[in-house]
């Protein structure tokens, strides 16, 4: 750690007061979650209200995280999820209900907020989760289920909404950690904040580092989060939000199945020589806010600047990208009736606005230095509009209903900077309306029966759209978008037994699902290019249970069931680097990197108000690598056992935390990772046997 990094954190410290404590860690009690109210569907409802699968993943599961630098680790009981850590640092590969499993990099499908901004860009694409740093985080909601009418194509899987802490209501607060662990890991962030003249203020920073579990799979990471929550009058409350962070990861690649038998731990033979990697700094500007005009009319806005300079170096090229991406979002909402009304209703009327400018040079990559060949240099412009109506209905004290309605309009224009050999400027246009119907019925206060149908769309994303197989530069121009509709019933329960859960079935057809595949062309054979690829039907059940037979003893199961099958009429060829090598995607083929079976089990005993002991257990079955089903190259399934001990100190006014982690205790080895590869190099191997340190202060 450099010693400026040092002296920053150590400032954070000093604004710490002796007397200053965490508002709401010392009186954590037993909440029913059926009363929680959750804000994901652009408004707020108690989860007995919401018709979507949802979970809740608070501050303190979000406390007990062994690192806290990856979205995997704090949706780990989340059912219907599936994150993959490509390696063993913060870059993942998400998907929920398999939308999404096909992406090389980033996320698709799935709206991510970051206390009301957009991780995502105007095609619906997520680069990454880098801005999350998660020791800051109070809460995390997730959708799932088809969510395109509320958020547009971003959401056509579901919703992700991170919401980060704000301070106490104290004039000064601070708190420090610092973890460290296997693999030369390590992480350190302070956070400071505190309220004074109507303003409540939080700020922190993190720094962190590993090695990796894999050859070449080095990362570090630095980030600052600033919020305040201004409220002048009873109102308004305005909050001005600023983000920086620059995360850097070494990419080691997939290996073939006779590499990962010889040793699992090797990068991919082009990973080093190439010194293949992905860096990203970004910086993120924003302001959301609300105005109560009166009882039942409310405005909510937000807006935002974001500044990306990307560098990806894979073995065949450097891409250098400058991303500039502005956005707004508006929306008015009028409420009628009261708490005593017999029909209440709520409706929403909103626009969102985004744009990004993309400014993009490729050059050779020759052996980890760059090439004088200029391969590509264009400037994409792209502008997303929705405009949205959300209808929220209650009667009596049983039944509810929301009703949404979106339409979209994507609009992608390219400007060919080189035009050699030929000029690639072009353009991309999608649009499509969505809706969604839910309903719920409540025959007891703390049953909640819920159904809901809604459409996805997924318009052809930034990455997507840029890897052309043509030539270098331009659109893919053989993309159309992808389109789904499904259907959830489900019920959750909270009783004074001590026992909540929430059972969810759905079913779900897809139309044009995106593909992988490559081609030919010595220059370009080992990039990933994406095209149309047939239909899908998926249906599956997901369960969240968690059970306190007393105070001091928690139980939680996490289980997904997933038969995910295409659904096409012509085989589709699996094109490989070996000509030799024929295979093919054929109707009623299971949908690769999805397991049919998915349990999290994590036992916590409470021994006391100082320490606590705890045991998580997750399965996955095994999974196909492509769409091909060749049983010989299936990824096992597996089984991790991870246990924990923290224990919570007070010496002379000053409080805190230890703990001490173990992840993958039997040393299992086993696949983290599959995705269709033409040369075979499909298999991404997780992380053996690791330890953890950490200690939190709160001075």
């Amino acid at each position: 750690m450099k010693l400026r990094e040092v002296l920053t954190l150590i400032v954070l410290l000093e604004c710490s007061s002796v007397q200053a404590q965490e508002q709401d860690e010392d009186t954590l009690e037993y909440m029913s979650p059926v009363i929680i109210t959750v804000t994901a569907p652009r408004m707020s409802m108690t989860l007995k209200e919401l018709s979507f699968p949802a979970s809740i993943i608070d501050r303190e599961k979000i406390q007990e995280l062994a690192r806290s630098i990856s979205i995997d680790e704090p949706l780990k009981m989340v059912p219907g999820v599936k994150v993959d850590n490509q390696a063993n640092g913060s870059r993942v590969h998400l998907s929920i209900r398999g939308q999404g499993i096909l992406t090389e990099r980033g996320i698709r499908g799935t709206r991510i907020l970051l206390d009301g901004i957009p991780l995502n860009d105007p095609t619906g694409f997520a680069p990454d989760v880098f801005d999350v740093d998660f020791n800051t985080i109070d809460r995390i909601e997730v959708l799932r289920g088809a969510a395109a009418s509320l958020y547009g194509g971003s959401a056509s899987a579901g919703i992700i909404n991170i919401l980060t802490q704000y301070s106490s209501n104290r004039p000064l607060a601070g708190r420090a950690a610092m973890s460290f662990g296997s693999n030369g890991f390590w992480k350190a962030s302070g956070q400071c904040g505190g309220y004074t003249n109507d303003v409540n203020y939080h700020v922190s920073l993190s720094r962190m580092m590993g090695d990796g579990y894999r050859a070449h799979t080095h990362f570090w990471g630095k980030n600052v989060y600033a919020k305040a929550s201004y409220t002048p009058t009873n109102t308004i409350v305005l909050t001005p939000i600023f983000g920086w962070t620059d995360v850097y990861h070494e990419n080691p690649e997939g290996i073939n199945l006779a590499t990962y038998k010889l040793d699992p731990k090797l990068a991919n033979p082009d990973a080093e020589p190439f010194n293949e990697f992905l860096h990203t700094e970004r910086t993120t500007g924003g302001l959301t806010g609300s105005i109560r005009v009166s009882e039942h009319n409310e405005f909510e806005f937000s807006g935002y600047v974001k500044r990306t300079l990307f560098t990806e170096e894979n073995n065949r090229t450097f891409n250098h990208r400058t991303i500039v991406t502005p956005g707004t979002s508006l929306q008015y909402t009028f409420s009628q009736g009261g708490q005593d009304t017999f029909i209440r209703n709520k409706v929403d009327v909103g626009t969102d606005l985004q744009w990004q400018t993309i400014d993009e040079r490729r050059v050779d990559n020759l052996h980890s230095i760059e090439g004088d060949t200029l391969r590509s240099k264009e400037q994409i412009k792209q502008r997303g509009m929705g405009v949205y109506l959300i209808d929220k209905i209650e009667i009596g004290e049983h039944w509810g209903a929301m009703l949404s309605l979106r339409y979209d309009n994507i609009n992608n224009e390219l400007n060919d900077l080189l035009k050699d050999p030929y000029d690639a400027s072009g353009s991309a246009d999608f649009d499509h309306t969505t809706g969604s119907v839910g309903v719920t019925f409540s025959p007891l206060p703390e049953v909640t029966i819920y159904s809901n149908w809604g459409e996805g769309f997924l318009p052809p994303a930034t990455e997507e759209l840029a890897q052309n197989p043509d030539n270098f530069g331009g659109f893919n121009k053989h993309l159309t978008s992808a389109t789904s509709r499904g259907v959830d019933l489900g019920i959750r329960s909270s009783s004074i037994a001590r026992l909540y859960y929430d059972l969810t079935g759905f079913y779900l057809k897809t139309r044009d699902d995106f593909d992988r595949y490559r081609i030919s062309d010595p220059l370009r054979s080992q990039e990933t290019f994406y095209r149309n690829a047939g239909s899908s039907r998926r249906f599956g059940v997901e369960l969240y249970s968690r059970y306190m037979p007393f105070q001091s003893l928690r139980l939680e199961l996490a289980y997904t069931y997933s038969n995910f099958k295409y659904t096409i009429s012509d085989s589709i060829r699996v094109l490989m680097d070996d000509p030799d090598i024929v295979k093919y995607i054929n109707n009623g083929n299971w949908l690769p990197n999805s397991p049919r079976h998915q349990v999290v089990i994590d036992v916590q005993y409470d021994m006391g108000q100082e320490a606590s002991i705890g045991f998580m257990t997750e399965t996955l079955s095994r999974t196909y690598i492509d769409g091909a089903n060749v049983e010989s190259e299936t990824a096992d399934g597996y089984t991790l056992v991870h246990a924990r001990l923290l224990y919570n100190w007070r010496i002379a006014g000053l409080d805190g935390e230890v703990s001490i982690q173990g992840r993958n205790l039997g040393d299992t080895k086993y696949m983290a990772f599959t995705e269709p590869d033409p040369g075979g190099n499909s298999y991404q191997p997780g992380a053996g046997r690791q330890f953890f340190g950490g200690i939190k202060l709160r001075l």
